[in-house]
């Protein structure tokens, strides 16, 4: 495939991103990689992101990528800056958390942000918090265990609810009105989230303003019938099936070794 958007995550959970993305330009052709051999990355050291960055970034350009879509949290805050310095002259969308529209929507001053430990760690997220929280006080929730769930397909199950809860619980006892999904795989179990925080708060999810930027960004062809081709380092039948799931297609997936 030559002339295609590259998407990558640690594993399913950037098919929420993907999802945005065709419906927001549904005449490009997409290709999609799941490291899910090596999912998740919240618990990884920099290095390692880094490293399996730079090598799903390199399969993608193999396979005519021109733009990339880092449609994972943990990479792009661990990973981006290294891959920009690896490829300067080629266009890279990160993704992270939407801590300005949430302090702008905030009506008690108080958000939270759900995401991995690495991600609610990093540096960049610091830097995010002091640039565009304002006056808003700020919760920062790591959630180890969910990404997991979600990527054993049991996002409707009493596990994932059980996992959930104390963070959840967390989110409630700190009394934040809006909540920013700083994980790409947390838009799949936004029901369960909310049935947890309560209908009154808000969720801020960034899938749509990500789409938005590889719209404005994308100079390649289109076509009435642009196609997606999924692959993952994984198990090709998971991601196959989540994407049957999450985006109603009815493809394959393939293995690849990178």
């Amino acid at each position: 495939m030559n002339n295609c958007i590259g998407v990558f995550d640690s594993g399913v959970g950037g098919l929420s991103v993907l999802r945005a993305l065709r419906g927001r330009l549904p005449g490009v052709p997409l290709r999609y990689l799941a490291d899910s051999a090596h999912a998740p990355y919240g618990g990884r050291e920099a290095a390692h992101i880094i490293g399996r960055s730079l090598a799903l970034t390199q399969r993608l350009l193999e396979d005519g990528a021109t733009l990339i879509v880092v449609a994972c949290n943990t990479a792009t805050v661990q990973a981006i800056a290294a891959l920009r310095e690896r490829w300067p002259a080629l266009p890279f969308i990160g993704v992270e958390p939407g801590i300005k529209p949430a302090a702008a929507q905030t009506r008690t001053g108080r958000i939270a942000v759900m995401a991995t430990a690495a991600t609610v760690a990093s540096a960049r997220v610091q830097r995010l918090v002091e640039q565009h929280a304002g006056d808003a006080e700020v919760l920062l929730q790591g959630c180890s265990g969910v990404v997991d769930v979600i990527e054993r397909a049991d996002g409707d199950s009493a596990a994932l609810l059980e996992v959930l809860r104390p963070y959840c619980e967390r989110v409630r006892a700190f009394g934040a009105d809006t909540v920013v999904l700083g994980c790409t795989h947390y838009p799949f179990v936004e029901p369960q989230i909310r049935e947890l925080l309560g209908s009154a708060v808000q969720i801020i999810d960034t899938a749509q303003a990500i789409a938005e930027r590889a719209a404005s960004l994308w100079s390649g062809a289109t076509s009435n019938g642009a196609s997606l081709t999924l692959q993952t380092t994984g198990d090709p039948q998971a991601l196959a099936r989540m994407a049957a799931q999450w985006l109603r297609h009815d493809g394959d997936a393939t293995r690849v070794m990178v």
